[in-house]
């Protein structure tokens, strides 16, 4: 496992550290696994990243309790701040789409582009054509995997379904029109 890895394992245990570790208050995620495993933070930063992934990848039933306090007491710490965890999802999209402005780099246009082609692509192959029984598993595999790809491409440039989550609470509070004098 490498320090790209983590992400999804931390996902699982300490889902809050780990949407943090992808944001700009990562060194205070990375701070608290390091104290759950109680690591020396002198070094360089591959240096801290290898031993947080070897302490992870080797975690005791006890510090996986941990780092789930861990990251409950993040996430309260946070909620204080003021700051939610959509927020840092939303700081972690926010940041790529800046740098995308300010370095004027095609590459997420073009792949965006890619996979929306590809996704209804094979689609509209399964759909539409005849598929050959051997290949059809590979065939749904692709179009599972194009799917997730494609709904974070949506998410990427329209904005996340937590958003619209909570439009969709505040409507719910509201008042209808015809209510309303």
């Amino acid at each position: 496992m490498d320090f790209k890895d983590l992400g999804a394992v931390l996902t699982k245990i300490a889902p809050t550290l780990a949407t943090a570790i992808g944001g700009p208050l990562a060194g205070g995620a990375v701070a608290a696994l390091e104290g759950v495993f109680g690591m020396n933070t002198d070094g360089s930063t591959k240096d801290k990243q290898d031993a947080l992934v070897a302490a992870i990848s080797g975690a005791t039933p006890d510090q996986l309790l941990a780092m789930k306090k861990a990251d409950q007491d993040y996430a309260v710490q946070m909620e204080q701040l003021g700051i939610k965890k959509e927020e840092l999802a939303g700081t972690d999209r926010d940041s790529a789409r800046k740098r995308e402005a300010d370095v004027k780099d095609n590459t997420p246009r073009v792949l965006a582009y890619a996979i929306t082609l590809g996704f209804f692509s094979v689609l509209a192959a399964l759909m539409l054509g005849t598929v050959p029984a051997g290949t059809k598993e590979v065939l749904y595999i692709m179009l599972g995997t194009l799917g997730t790809a494609w709904t974070g491409v949506i998410s990427y440039y329209f904005g996340s379904t937590s958003g619209s989550a909570e439009k969709s609470k505040l409507l719910a509070q509201s008042i209808p029109a015809d209510k309303v004098k």
